[in-house]
């Protein structure tokens, strides 16, 4: 991958314009807009254009039935025949419709909810001779149905001095059906005390007539009529919804793309009486973003460098590539790469899928993992899948070299047999070496992108500078050719290699004054000299340190071969067919526990030991008109 080349494109046209320029932008989409803001925040007299949006409430009526019928809209090609302001009456017409239906709906709803609480009330009355006709003939008599919690029938005896009659009917687990009476002139002070006792009442509807049987009876009759109606209401709802489907999606598509282009006001600027907008484009597309939009009589596209307004940052756009698009969501978990930083996606899929290989290497469980990768990708969309995929294929050719089949190394014959002690420091060495090349060229990366970016101080003085790099380099080659026998120690290569080098680092900040035209020492050499002496012992130690942690990868290989050494072991110990199941979790166990702890440990050789020397990940990623 790589970032791709910008420029800067800035479209001047009329207020009339308006609505053809924002649907031409559209149509191409390739365009990152800008928002108004940030010129009209700088250049006094100019403002964010505004005009009322005809489409949103059009749009927002339809994502309603979408949401209150559960009615799905779906997209369908965009028909510039239909006229979306007269259509208006027609979605208003349907929506009225529709919920004169629902209205109807929700009242026989509310009928059968509360025949069913009164319905549990009479059954729990059934078995008394009551007859609601004399009941609610009653002059003299207020009375009242309803359910009380059990732990509170004990207080009904502190309100014995009051005039009413309580009645139990029947009781469950937790609560009891009851009835109370009083006379109207009381009912408010009983009412009241009954409330305070949690008491719930139930309304026994008026056209209940007769003793409780009957009266469940006719409840029932007309609950089931409430049923049926309601069955046939919905029948019709979803009628019209489907009769009205066809059009209702292509007015909602017509009015969405509407939406989403007058959506795009905030990126207008008002220069009192010419429009203007401005946005990035890829170079390469820049010729076709000029052709389409000066079809247009009178409209200007003006195409500058991407850097060439101080005001922007320019957005970063990635180019695709098959094998390292996945590992793009590594770099963008630190941060998408600044316009002129260098993408380091390339570099991240390849020393992650080299040093995954190496650390869990065996051509059974390599298979497994790009086999099940390959399941969750096409499954579920999952793109570390697609990692899994490739991260498998590496581990199948390491699993090669170190002749490991589940495991198992008599299958094939190893080129390099990782148990053997004679390899072992073989092994660790490698590691180390291989990680000394990673550091070298994140190194490398950092001197590039400062001096692009003319960052002179870091570029020659850093850590991860010329100065820096000269003097891992050195130090690497006079201890690696004195271990071998070679010794190039000796005063000019000291001095050149290690000396000078080092007392650049130590220098850094001062010399970085000293080429911006700055005092070197603005708070005193002394201050300085406490300040730099402690950093310089930090660099030091972590050239070493960062050196070191590559030692786990060699570390890793041997605890992989180690612990299917194990699994191995425990089945023999096992016999018979509990061998093949102890081989079968073993492998499982050791490719689920050991697989994440491999991941791990490479994602954080990738973060700390490479990208904090080189990357900042302060971008901003390119978004396209349809994005935005």
């Amino acid at each position: 991958m790589a970032i791709a080349k910008l420029s800067l494109g800035n479209i001047r046209f009329e207020k009339e314009q308006l609505d053809e320029v924002l649907l031409k932008i559209q149509e191409f989409d390739e365009f990152h807009l800008e928002p108004a803001s940030k010129f009209t925040e700088s250049v006094a007299g100019i403002g964010v254009f505004s005009k009322e949006n005809p489409y949103e409430e059009l749009c927002l009526q339809l994502e309603d039935i979408q949401s209150k019928y559960n009615f799905d809209l779906k997209d369908r090609e965009i028909d510039s025949k239909i006229h979306i302001i007269k259509e208006k009456e027609y979605v208003a017409s349907f929506v009225k419709d529709l919920e004169a239906l629902e209205d109807v709906k929700e009242q026989l709803e509310m009928v059968i909810e509360e025949n069913k609480e009164a319905i549990i009330q009479l059954t729990h009355v059934s078995e008394m001779d009551i007859n609601f006709d004399d009941l609610f003939s009653c002059k003299y008599l207020q009375i009242r149905f309803g359910k009380i919690p059990l732990n509170n029938l004990e207080k009904i005896q502190y309100y014995q001095s009051l005039p009413f009659t309580f009645t139990e009917f029947d009781r469950d687990k937790s609560h009891l059906w009851c009835m109370y009476a009083s006379s109207p002139g009381y009912a408010p002070e009983v009412d009241n005390v009954f409330s305070s006792l949690y008491f719930e009442r139930i309304r026994i509807p008026e056209f209940v007539h007769g003793n409780p049987l009957l009266a469940i009876a006719e409840m029932e009759e007309e609950t089931n009529a409430a049923r049926g109606h309601v069955t046939n209401l919905k029948k019709r709802m979803n009628d019209l919804l489907e009769n009205n489907r066809d059009h209702l999606e292509k007015v909602y598509s017509r009015a969405k793309h509407l939406n989403d282009v007058y959506g795009m006001q905030k990126n207008i600027i008002d220069l009192d009486g010419r429009l203007s907008i401005y946005g990035f484009v890829e170079v390469k597309k820049e010729k076709q973003l000029k052709t389409i939009l000066e079809s247009i009589p009178k409209v200007q596209v003006v195409l500058t460098p991407a850097t060439s307004d101080a005001r922007l940052d320019p957005p970063t756009k990635l180019t695709s590539n098959w094998f390292v698009d996945p590992f793009k969501m590594f770099v963008e978990m630190y941060g998408v790469p600044g316009y002129n930083e260098i993408d380091p996606t390339v570099f991240v899929a390849l020393s992650y899928t080299l040093l995954f290989g190496i650390m869990f290497g065996d051509m059974g469980q390599g298979l497994l993992l790009s086999l099940f990768g390959y399941f969750a990708y096409k499954k579920w969309n999952m793109q570390l899948g697609l990692v899994g995929v490739r991260l498998g294929i590496s581990s199948m050719i390491f699993g090669f070299v170190y002749g490991s089949v589940f495991g198992n190394e008599e299958i094939l014959v190893p080129i390099f047999h990782t148990m053997d002690s004679s390899n072992t420091m073989t092994l660790l060495i490698m590691a180390v070496g291989l990680g000394v090349c990673f550091i070298l060229i994140a190194m490398l990366f950092s001197i590039y992108l400062n001096f692009k970016q003319k960052n002179y101080g870091d570029a020659y003085f850093s850590q991860n500078g010329l100065c820096g790099f000269i003097f891992y380099t050195s130090a690497l080659f006079l201890a690696g050719t004195s271990v071998l026998g070679y010794s190039f120690m000796n005063p000019v290569t000291i001095l050149l290699g290690l000396v000078i080098p080092i007392i650049g680092v130590f220098l850094k900040e001062p010399l970085t004054h000293k080429l911006e035209g700055k005092i070197m020492f603005p708070h005193g050499f002394g201050a300085f000299f406490m300040e730099g002496f402690f950093e310089l012992f930090e660099v030091c130690l972590s050239f070493v340190t960062n050196t070191m942690s590559f030692l786990r990868v060699g570390g890793f290989v041997l605890s992989h071969a180690g612990m299917m050494l194990v699994v191995y072991t425990l089945a023999e110990m096992v016999g018979g067919a509990g061998y093949w199941v102890v081989l079968v979790l073993g492998n499982l166990f050791v490719m689920g526990l050991e697989g994440l702890i491999v991941g791990i440990q490479v994602l954080r050789l990738e973060f700390y030991e490479m990208f904090s020397r080189y990357y900042k990940g302060n971008g901003k990623p390119f978004v396209n008109v349809k994005e935005n």
